[in-house]
């Protein structure tokens, strides 16, 4: 199992390219099952998760090439199998994503209940229920989702109990070949939904309102192929903001998108670091002045996203004052706290879902273990500021979400190195 050594110290100086999106990369290519034509998606990162999505694609019974320049196309040869196997589904819960696409092109579908990172239930309850208002019959059968719709999805109104992101991929997805049109309220807004519409629409899907609460799609009969370019990923460009400004570096972020990480920026700009932008770049600079904590509470699209919560943790342990981090998304998202303050954090919890953080004056290295996948780079950001060695076990964590994260850190300062067991 791979570690990373971190011996910490140096500032992050230099320039960072952010790789696609992850999290929009992953239903785009889900989506390819909706056409019988070849879909092009190019910028997609070279990510475990990614190849697990590809994997499971295959499976099912898709052509799929991967090219050198980032790109992977997918044909659709005659899909010989319905079921997205436990053994694949257990290790990424964006394979669930092809539930709704399987059961809107094929009338039938047998899905693993999904698993992931053990950050607390995401249950699926909003994708099924959305199913069923489509017109699908949902059975729970050893541990599958076994959904039938043999006449086919019909548009309806669906009303989400709960904003969900991959609730809404799934249900977008289905409804684009339903008959007549369906209405998503309450739909979740991030990036990621809108970039899925943007693919759809592309391929010849009607959907109106991408980016708000509410969408609208009108089913058509077919999608077609075509040529995307998967968006830059917001959660890596925060990482490195934030990893930035706890070395009190000086770095500049090209193709990202500062729009996507505004809640970001502007808590970084509040703890006193200096950020200047673009359209596509952010330059972050911390070395002028020690940093402030700063009170984050997570929230859905625009606020302040649960994936960037672990990452800020770690800047608070390091920055002045006293902070209290609030997770409103997921439940037992706080396991690297743990990890933290074994490098020498003062942290404390006021009930379940609130972290109290007083800043100390440095760390100091130690043996931390990556909980899950985010949590993961709050401990490499713990460990470049710490002072002797810090390593990372169970860095596959990390190899989910991040392309290249040694080769990356090398390049900006960092004196990291990856321990193979291999």
């Amino acid at each position: 199992m791979d570690k990373l050594l971190i011996r910490g110290g140096n500032p992050l100086r230099g320039t960072v390219t952010i790789s696609g999106s992850k999290n929009s990369a992953l239903p785009i290519l889900a989506a390819s099952i909706l056409s019988e034509e070849s879909l092009r998606i190019t910028n997609v990162p070279h990510l475990n998760d990614v190849t697990t999505m590809i994997e499971l694609l295959g499976t099912i019974g898709l052509d799929v090439t991967v090219e050198e320049n980032r790109t992977i196309e997918i044909r659709t040869r005659d899909i010989v199998n319905l079921r997205a196997p436990y053994d694949l589904v257990k290790t990424m819960r964006a394979s669930f994503l092809v539930l709704g696409p399987l059961l809107a092109i094929h009338g039938h579908a047998e899905v693993s209940l999904p698993g992931g990172c053990a950050i607390g239930p995401r249950p699926v309850d909003q994708h099924l229920k959305g199913l069923s208002a489509l017109g699908a019959d949902i059975q729970v059968e050893e541990g599958y989702i076994v959904a039938d719709a043999k006449k086919g999805l019909t548009g309806t109104k669906i009303d989400m109990d709960i904003k969900t992101v991959g609730g809404t991929q799934n249900l977008m997805m289905a409804a684009t070949l339903a008959r007549g049109e369906t209405t998503i309220h309450n739909a979740a807004c991030e990036p990621e939904v809108t970039e899925l519409a943007a693919c759809l629409v592309a391929m010849g899907a009607r959907i109106e309102g991408a980016g708000t609460d509410t969408l609208m799609i009108e089913g058509v009969s077919s999608l077609q192929g075509g040529e995307f370019r998967i968006m830059p990923d917001r959660v890596e460009t925060g990482t490195y903001l934030i990893a930035a400004a706890a070395t009190q570096g000086h770095l500049l972020i090209r193709n990202t998108c500062p729009g996507h990480i505004a809640a970001v920026t502007k808590k970084l700009q509040e703890s006193g670091v200096s950020i200047t932008m673009g359209d596509d770049w952010i330059r972050v600079d911390a070395g002028a002045h020690d940093l402030t904590a700063v009170d984050i509470c997570t929230e859905p699209y625009p606020g302040f996203p649960t994936d960037m919560q672990a990452q800020y943790v770690a800047l608070n342990a390091i920055s002045k004052g006293t902070s209290r981090i609030t997770e409103t998304i997921f439940e037992n998202r706080f396991m690297h706290v743990h990890e933290l303050v074994r490098l020498g954090a003062d942290i404390s919890f006021d009930g379940k879902t609130t972290a109290v953080v007083k800043g100390v004056t440095g760390l100091r290295g130690a043996p931390v273990m990556a909980t899950d996948l985010r949590a993961s780079f709050s401990l490499v950001i713990g460990g470049l500021v710490a002072d002797g060695e810090t390593i990372v076990d169970r860095i596959y964590h990390i190899d989910r979400g991040y392309e290249c994260i040694e080769e990356k850190l090398q390049s900006i300062g960092a004196d990291v190195q990856r321990l193979s067991s291999r």
